[in-house]
């Protein structure tokens, strides 16, 4: 969903899409040339304020911009853009690949055995892959079934892309370690403040601390920390840890076999009944329903 960003620049899940989002704790993948192509190949500057974005440049190529900085497009090419970072891509007409969005849910879970699989898609950056030792086809053929596994639903579906996200994470730690590229000026300090607020929450959100806390755990006052979440996710402070919650909840409702109240137990409600209304005001459905919901479409 579009939301107006700092000075005014969109922020969206998918570029140009103005439905709601879908799976956010997921990953989307398509070719290059579905979005860009009807676009004229011009990505004009926008932000993913919760999703992180892979991408595969098999043929063509392009200029990519993020913040203060150009980089050329070569192909073949892997390019690495950051949840939170401004950036617009002109892509040669024809281009051919993939794009890999992924929720920092799902991010931190592929990276959970390894913290620089993370680390590396957190620096913008891109990569190309002739002359790196890397099997050029391997590489492609990362992307290509991650693809496939992501339109075809089967048994497995969500194992078989993650472990092919963590594949892909993989390659582009191996290149972000042999490519030794200068990295970008910090974007700002709202994004610095951001990312710092979005690790505390990590650490935190089942507690159901204040605002306050936060703020006061950054070194910041509540107003700084909203200004900050506002300029950069387009949400306060209070809807990012929501959201937060939210997930937590969703994911003991689909992956375990919790009961409802287990499950706003183990998010840190005690009050099952006010979790109930809590869900459904931000889902539009009790968390059963959602849950019945979830199930089918698994299924």
């Amino acid at each position: 969903m579009s939301q107006p960003g700092a000075g005014g620049v969109p922020q969206y899940y998918l570029y140009g899409d103005q439905s709601a989002d879908v799976e956010l704790d997921f990953l989307h993948v398509e070719p290059i040339r579905d979005r860009s192509g009807p676009n004229d190949w011009r990505i004009r500057p926008h932000a993913h304020p919760d999703h992180t974005q892979i991408l595969l440049v098999r043929e063509g190529g392009g200029a990519l911009g993020v913040e203060d900085r150009g980089l050329v497009i070569p192909a073949p090419s892997v390019l690495a853009i950051p949840a939170g970072t401004v950036h617009r891509i002109d892509f040669d007409p024809g281009t051919d690949g993939y794009v890999a969005t992924a929720a920092l849910g799902f991010l931190r879970a592929a990276s959970a055995e390894d913290p620089r699989l993370k680390a590396a898609a957190e620096r913008p950056a891109v990569y190309p892959l002739e002359g790196t030792g890397l099997s050029i086809p391997a590489v492609t053929d990362s992307f290509d079934w991650l693809h496939h596994e992501f339109i075809w639903s089967a048994p497995g579906r969500r194992a078989a892309i993650m472990a092919q996200f963590m594949r892909i994470l993989v390659i582009l730690l191996r290149l972000s370690i042999t490519q030794d590229q200068p990295a970008p000026a910090a974007p700002d300090r709202d994004y610095e403040l951001l990312l710092r607020y979005r690790a505390l929450l990590e650490r935190h959100f089942r507690h159901q601390r204040s605002l306050a806390f936060y703020a006061g755990e950054l070194a910041v006052t509540p107003a700084r920390l909203n200004a900050a979440c506002k300029a950069r996710a387009g949400k306060t402070a209070s809807d990012l840890l929501y959201e937060r919650l939210i997930i937590e909840a969703k994911r003991y409702l689909v992956y375990t076999e919790s009961s409802v109240a287990q499950a706003a137990h183990l998010t840190g409600f005690e009050d099952p009944a006010y979790f109930n209304r809590f869900f459904t005001q931000r889902v539009g459905i009790s968390p059963g329903a959602f849950r019945k919901q979830a199930t089918r479409r698994e299924g």
